[in-house]
């Protein structure tokens, strides 16, 4: 009697099957990864909460004047129908991908089953392991372009930033195209996976990303952020998140706001908001204890709260070019200040807190309505550099011949009458550059001959008459060399003067005497 053997073989269609199977699903696209998965659902909540905002923006607008309701009806239609045709593109990658990830959920799912089922029939039968694919299917992130971030442990002898267009033709697309909102959001969980420390998006978001993906507060490790020269209306609240944040660029953007949670990156200690169109700060600013420069140049700022005096680490700030009108008393608190920028505004006035802010060595005030320097100038022991021109003065006080470390002094294009020069700013013996173009002032004090170190003197269309032209367009140090060239005359003159009428009243008293005596 023949031995039946314990296990027979499969039949040949029933490994034709398992084999189809195998195939068809490695033939499949890479998967997606968890963190495109994530990036794509914040990608969706992002465009969603932008669109209602946006939507509600558009219902809220008011009919104009001379414009009938029914047209502005058809106006607003247009704007809400635009906003999601923009909100649908922006949608339409995350959409894609999340419903691949779906589509890949139900293909594990039968496998799994058939699994199950070949495991079943055949117990101690080695056969193909079906959901050994499944496992090797499961995919590299789509979107990992390395040049946008970098991991504390990369080491790059030449440069610490990344050349971000080189890593983008080196990833094989061939130039440096902008990124979609969904690619953004898949850079930020590769970032945050990577606890990369620096993320440079500086000009690379295409046009029609007005915010950042919520999910940017997951980056608690980043301490350097770019986001300058793109079309940033907002930022998300989640902003707050990055705790370790130490340097963050968001120059030429267009925010109009700031949201309260900024005031939680308290490491920050250099910050660029320049050229965007801010009017006001948070309250929660006064928590950035920790700046050291702030740049808030090219907004609308109409004034500077007065918690900015709470920012006592400050060293360089720049406020010019806004609509400011008065600065806050509290900026005398600022007492680690050693240049303070204030051009193109509006100033009337400088308070006199200024004068407590001793480190101060540049203060610039180009373009204001300035009639007059506050008493404390004086103070300012350590000022290298003060431009006042193109303002309203009307005098320049003699305190300020007590800053004796100036440089540089622009005082001219001064158009209230501005006639003369104090007559001690011979003491500013450190001086080197000198502008008085444009004002009344016909003659140079006599103490102007002790600047033996000025090099640039500049008087253009000021009606000088001591010195004369001529000698002004000789250069500085002859301009020097005249006025003392002048007092000297003067002085001898004068002497000469003194001595005559010292002798003529010694003849008169003799004359007087012999007629006296004689009789």
């Amino acid at each position: 009697m023949a031995v039946k053997p314990e296990h027979e073989p499969p039949p040949r269609a029933f490994l034709g099957i398992i084999e189809e199977i195998t195939t068809a699903y490695r033939s499949l696209p890479p998967r997606p990864s968890i963190e495109e998965v994530e990036a794509a659902t914040s990608t969706l909540e992002t465009v969603n909460s932008e669109e209602q905002m946006k939507l509600d923006e558009i219902s809220m607008q008011e009919v104009p004047p001379g414009v009938s309701k029914e047209l502005f009806s058809v106006l607003q239609e247009f704007k809400k129908t635009m906003v999601l045709f923009q909100s649908y593109q922006q949608r339409r990658e995350a959409l894609y991908l999340l419903e691949q990830e779906k589509m890949f959920k139900t293909f594990d799912d039968l496998i799994q089953r058939a699994s199950r089922l070949v495991s079943g029939d055949t117990q101690n039968q080695k056969h193909p392991n079906l959901a050994e694919p499944a496992g090797k299917i499961v995919a590299d992130v789509v979107f990992s372009d390395q040049s946008l971030v970098k991991r504390p442990e990369e080491e790059e002898p030449e440069q610490k930033t990344f050349n971000l267009d080189k890593g983008l033709s080196s990833a094989g697309d061939g130039n440096s195209e902008k990124l979609s909102l969904m690619k953004v959001a898949s850079l930020i969980e590769n970032c945050g996976k990577s606890k990369a420390t620096i993320l440079e998006l500086r000009g690379k978001l295409v046009e029609q990303i007005e915010w950042l993906p919520v999910s940017i507060g997951k980056l608690s490790d980043v301490t350097e952020v770019d986001l300058s020269e793109n079309r940033i209306m907002a930022l998300p609240s989640t902003i707050g998140g990055l705790k370790a944040l130490t340097k963050l660029d968001l120059h030429s953007n267009q925010l109009i706001n700031l949201p309260d949670s900024f005031g939680e990156l308290i490491n920050l200690n250099d910050l660029d908001l320049h050229a965007n169109r801010l009017k006001s700060l948070p309250a929660s600013f006064e928590n950035l204890i920790n700046l050291i420069d702030l740049d808030l140049s090219s907004n609308e700022l109409k004034l500077l709260p007065e918690t900015i005096g709470n920012l006592t680490r400050l060293k360089r700030l720049n406020v010019e070019t806004n609509e400011l009108e008065e600065l806050p008393y509290t900026i005398g608190n600022c007492t680690s200040l050693s240049e303070l920028r204030l051009d193109f505004n509006q100033l009337k006035a400088i308070p006199e807190a200024i004068g407590k802010i001793e480190s101060l060595e540049i203060l610039t005030l180009h373009y204001n309505r300035i009639k007059g320097f506050p008493t404390t100038m004086g103070n300012l022991c350590n000022l290298k550099e003060l431009d006042v021109s193109f303002n309203e003065l009307e005098s320049v006080p003699e305190n300020v011949c007590f800053a004796v470390n100036l440089k540089k002094l622009n005082v001219g294009n001064n158009f209230a009458d501005l006639r003369a020069l104090p007559r001690s700013i011979g003491n500013l013996e450190m001086l080197e550059e000198l502008d008085i173009s444009g004002d009344q002032i016909r003659a140079l004090p006599e103490s102007f001959r002790f600047l033996s170190k000025l090099r640039v003197f500049r008087a253009d269309e000021a009606p000088l008459e001591v010195p004369p032209r001529e000698i002004v367009k000789l250069g500085a140090q002859e301009v020097v060399q005249f006025m003392a060239d002048f007092v000297a005359k003067k002085d001898a003159t004068s002497t000469k003067k003194t001595n005559k009428k010292k002798k003529k009243k010694k003849g008169f008293c003799f004359w007087f005497c012999r007629i006296h005596v004689s009789l």
